[in-house]
């Protein structure tokens, strides 16, 4: 197993919930089933970079595995990647049962996935770059960058503040008081300790960042004051 220097940002460690443990991994699941639309998140994000069905997908923070699934009906290959070997577990078996044959899972991260093939067509992370530091995500965003073919796409949705930093208070109070009665309090929870221990940025910073790792931002927007999303094209 490759070792890494001790002044490495260590992104295997769990910082606020714990998904190594099976119990939160399934409560997850649960939630996200009631919460997301995977098939139409797929279909935007198909629509949006161009797949075709003779690429490549890699995704970063694949979770528990809907989004690759859906996928890997669409392209040759995805490769996705995840730090909670817990995750990988219930995705792997998620797409055996759905038949899927074309989805190899890797227990790693932004910063210590090693891609073995040949560049990728396409890169695809959602709520998971938020979890590095924002000197982390610009190494990990060139080390994605580093991973794709030439011209090839990027596709980032993630926790980036877009709003008046001088009304933060009330932001976060607005924002937590709205999650409790559409997704409850456990959501809530989630949330509070998500703003007060990971590292969401500001989004001239994450603009700036992308620029920086070797980007062109063909689109982006910015939803809620929380929520962005962009499409990004290797320069």
């Amino acid at each position: 197993m490759k070792t890494y220097p001790e002044w490495q940002y260590d992104e295997m460690k769990q910082v606020g919930v714990d998904y190594t443990d099976t119990k939160e991994v399934q409560d997850y699941d649960s939630r996200m089933q009631k919460l997301r639309n995977i098939k139409k998140e797929t279909e935007d994000i198909i629509n949006i970079v161009g797949l075709t069905a003779k690429q490549v997908v890699l995704e970063f923070g694949a979770g528990t595995g809907d989004l690759s699934i859906e996928i890997a009906k669409h392209c040759k290959m995805v490769y996705a990647v995840d730090i909670s070997p817990v995750m990988l577990e219930v995705a792997n078996k998620k797409a055996k049962s759905h038949d899927i044959n074309n989805i190899k899972y890797y227990h790693a991260g932004f910063l210590t996935y090693e891609h073995q093939g040949e560049p990728v067509d396409v890169i695809v992370s959602q709520l998971a770059l938020h979890h590095l530091p924002d000197f982390w995500k610009l190494v990990a965003l060139k080390r994605i960058n580093a991973m794709l073919k030439k011209g090839g796409k990027f596709f980032l949705r993630d926790t980036v503040y877009s709003f008046e930093v001088e009304n933060y208070k009330e932001f976060f109070d607005n924002w937590l008081n709205g999650i409790k009665p559409v997704a409850g309090e456990e959501l809530a929870s989630d949330t509070k300790i998500a703003i007060r221990d990971e590292f969401s940025t500001c989004d001239w910073i994450m603009e700036g960042l992308m620029n920086r790792a070797g980007f062109t931002i063909d689109t982006l927007s910015y939803h809620d004051g929380f929520l962005a999303v962009y499409v990004c094209t290797k320069k």
